[in-house]
């Protein structure tokens, strides 16, 4: 009588791309890491920088002060503003108290800002499709707070109240779920089918990249793991957007030590993506933790190349500048290469 083996299942990661360091955080992690490099420690931070633990960590370890508002900082000192953008009374407190200031708002962030002006000066009733209480949509309310209401859910749009029906625009937050924001929208219009939109898409480029390669592999997955911080909307976003396009089980962890094995019992393909302010680092972090597990065999699915870049501050550029430093544009976050294959 012989007996057969049965073979194992043969075990993969499918690692979505883009993922992780968009243009604007890029663009933020520098200007603090400059600025220490250039004025010393320490430079304040106004709020966190981006919303990832790690970096904050790391930045802070090298001198960096992150404080909750500007009457923290020291008369005169130096504070950057984070990438989320702040509103005019803020600016308005730091000049008060004699701050230098580097702006390292997002220029997508900032485009919302102007929208939010704009329409204000037209005397249009604005609807900001966001989270009330982050600190973007706090910054952009902060704008025209007597002309803006928050809408935070489809629900919320049901109940939203406004001086003239053929007067009202929507804008958002740049790091929603697309498919939710829309639904938003929908029911909104069905109100006031009048409700016009912004020129151009406020959800950022690097949030929608990140929501259509998840919805690319999840169908696939036993399991799909975002790295990103609990705090970081478009992380937590990307949990939701793994279930909702089929996968079956969706985790978030900030470094690899929250994964837990359970969560990979009978499982035989893990997706893996990261938030847009998470380090290559942490990612691969996970990739070894799962390959411990079994999940050795990394392929990559690929739905867009993202090659934009901003320049840093112009505060900062111009003392860079002054100094004769050479002012380097932003780097993508440097990652070692992988052994993928393509998918």
């Amino acid at each position: 009588m012989t007996s057969s083996t049965v073979p194992a299942p043969h075990k993969r990661v499918l690692l979505a791309a883009p993922r992780g360091y968009c243009a604007g955080v890029d663009r933020a992690v520098i200007a603090v890491e400059k600025a220490l490099e250039h004025y010393g420690a320490p430079v304040y931070v106004r709020k966190e920088i981006v919303h990832n633990r790690y970096v904050v960590e790391t930045l802070a370890a090298r001198g960096a002060v992150f404080v909750t508002e500007t009457d923290e900082v020291p008369q005169g000192a130096r504070v950057v503003f984070s990438a989320h953008g702040v509103s005019p009374a803020v600016h308005a407190a730091a000049a008060a108290r004699s701050l230098q200031t580097i702006d390292a708002t997002c220029p997508l962030v900032t485009k919302v800002h102007k929208e939010a002006v704009r329409f204000a000066a037209d005397d249009l009733d604005i609807l900001l499709i966001g989270h009330t209480g982050h600190e973007e949509v706090e910054g952009t309310q902060g704008e025209a707070p007597e002309h803006i209401q928050v809408v935070g859910t489809p629900d919320e749009a049901d109940t939203v109240t406004v001086r003239d029906p053929d007067r009202v625009v929507w804008i958002s937050q740049t790091t929603l779920s697309v498919d939710e924001t829309m639904e938003t929208v929908r029911r909104l219009r069905e109100r006031f089918p009048n409700l016009q939109d912004p020129p151009s898409d406020d959800i950022c480029y690097a949030t929608q990249n990140r929501q259509v390669a998840v919805k690319k592999l999840a169908p696939e997955c036993d399991v799909v793991i975002t790295v990103g911080s609990a705090n970081s909307s478009n992380s937590v976003r990307l949990v939701e957007v793994a279930l909702d396009a089929g996968a079956r089980s969706s985790y978030r962890v900030d470094t690899a030590a929250q994964l837990d094995p359970a969560w990979f019992d009978g499982a035989t393909t893990v997706g893996v993506t990261s938030g847009a302010s998470v380090p290559e680092i942490l990612v691969r972090d996970v990739l070894e933790a799962l390959a411990g597990l079994g999940f050795a065999d990394v392929e990559e699915v690929r739905t867009a190349t993202e090659d934009l870049m901003f320049s840093l501050p112009r505060e900062l550029r111009a003392d860079l500048k002054k100094a004769g430093t050479p002012v380097d544009r932003p780097r993508r976050d440097a990652r070692r290469e992988l052994t993928i294959q393509p998918v």
